[in-house]
């Protein structure tokens, strides 16, 4: 017996306490995968065998727990072997992750907690994602711009109980109830985001015919302005509105706002409406423009898609979050702050968006991926390692006997 299977024995089982320690010391690590010394015999010609080495350090890659947060931009990657890619803010340079605690930064882009930016696919100037090269996501700073609106969806119904008003008789005037037979206000915007009143006057104008005059009149910031001819629509023996010469489901309303604004034109389109033996009610408003609005609140789903709640009740979408995966997980390098590099042993990187059926996985938003260290394997591992270390010094000592022995010979 020599003195370097003690040695070898001491430096291996050494190796193993450090990994054992580095799991132990990152067991809250968010994200965080443990790993196993491997170890190989050392023959170099000697039937016997001269020691042991360390032959690799493998990580464990199997999915931590999930642990539900209260912050949207906390990402865990579920029922897949994907990994964030991330890239550094001055070179470029990407690296993987499965960490997912990710912020805004001042200028809009998300980074992790040592500032990498989150890469995935942005959005083009209509809004739809882009797709393409992987870039870092970056949500808008400014606020969202107003829409004016262009198009305004309403459904009344109108009581076929009413009597028609002979318009050359009673001439229609807004502010006295007695000339029309219902009124309904609604909200619209202009293109500075400023919100005007239009309001819809029905007056049952042929009782025979099931004719009705529609009236509309848009308030602007100096009082009312252009007041458009009326228009007719009529209904069928079963009450549902007709869309046919010479009435229509549908006009437009135009005038002027006296605010600097530009000059309205949008659509009423009365579709579905009814005249039925009931009282005048509305049963749906809509309309399609609004105020400014700054960005308050993120939505992310299963596909990695995030979607911006603005102030004004607008929603956009903000970009994807890709992920990547790779043929040999275990040939990464571990690059330190819970990161990995691509390798030749590693193989390329498979990227592409998460989702339910895809081996990259899927994304949980408000949770977080903890360590996947045993903490219990790892004491007893510890405890092994230790007996090992112990054992291995037992031997050098018995080779120091034994030579002492052979010096005492003389």
């Amino acid at each position: 017996m020599s003195f370097s299977q003690g040695i070898t024995g001491l430096a291996a089982s050494a190796a193993q306490l450090d990994a054992i320690g580095n799991n132990i010391a990152n067991s809250g690590t968010i994200g965080y995968k443990s790993s196993t010394v491997a170890f190989k015999d050392v023959i170099a010609g000697s039937k016997i065998g001269l020691g042991v080495s360390v032959a690799a350090v493998q990580q464990n890659f199997a999915a931590g727990s999930v642990q539900l947060t209260s912050r949207p931009l906390d990402f865990a990657i579920t029922n897949g072997n994907g990994f964030f890619r991330v890239e550094s803010p001055e070179g470029g340079s990407v690296s993987y992750s499965r960490n997912g605690q990710f912020t805004v930064d001042a200028n809009g882009y998300v980074v992790s907690p040592n500032g990498m930016r989150l890469t995935g696919y942005g959005v083009t100037a209509n809004g739809s994602l882009a797709g393409g090269t992987p870039t870092a996501l970056r949500f808008p700073t400014q606020s969202m711009t107003p829409k004016a609106t262009a198009a305004v969806t309403a459904q009344f119904n109108l009581d076929s109980r009413r009597q028609d008003i002979d318009r050359v008789a009673t001439p229609f005037v807004a502010t006295d109830s007695s000339t029309y037979h219902y009124s309904n206000a609604l909200n619209v915007f202009d293109s500075l985001g400023n919100p005007h009143e239009v309001v819809l006057f029905f007056t049952k104008s042929d009782t025979a015919t099931s004719e009705w005059e529609v009236q509309a009149q848009l308030a602007g910031s100096t009082g009312t302005t252009t007041t458009p001819a009326a228009v007719a629509v009529t209904f069928d023996e079963n009450g549902a509105i007709r869309n046919a010469a010479p009435a229509y489901t549908s006009f437009t309303i135009a005038g002027t706002y006296g605010n600097g604004a530009a000059t309205p034109a949008f659509t009423v389109d009365l579709a579905g409406s009814t005249q039925f033996g009931n009282i005048s009610a509305v049963q749906r408003l809509s309309q399609d423009g609004y105020t400014s609005g700054v960005l308050t609140s993120y939505e992310i789903g299963t596909d990695g898609v995030i979607t911006g709640k603005y102030s004004n009740d607008q929603s956009n979408v903000l970009g994807q979050v890709v992920l990547s995966s790779f043929a040999n997980p275990n040939g990464l390098e571990p690059i330190g702050n819970n990161m990995w590099s691509e390798t030749g042993m590693s193989g390329q990187p498979l990227t592409g968006t998460p989702g339910e059926g895809t081996t990259l996985g899927s994304l949980t938003s408000g949770a977080l991926e903890a360590s996947n260290v045993d903490l219990t394997s790892e004491l007893v591992n510890l405890i092994t390692a230790q007996r090992g270390y112990q054992a291995n010094a037992q031997t050098l000592k018995t080779q120091d006997q034994v030579m002492q022995t052979l010096v005492n010979l003389r």
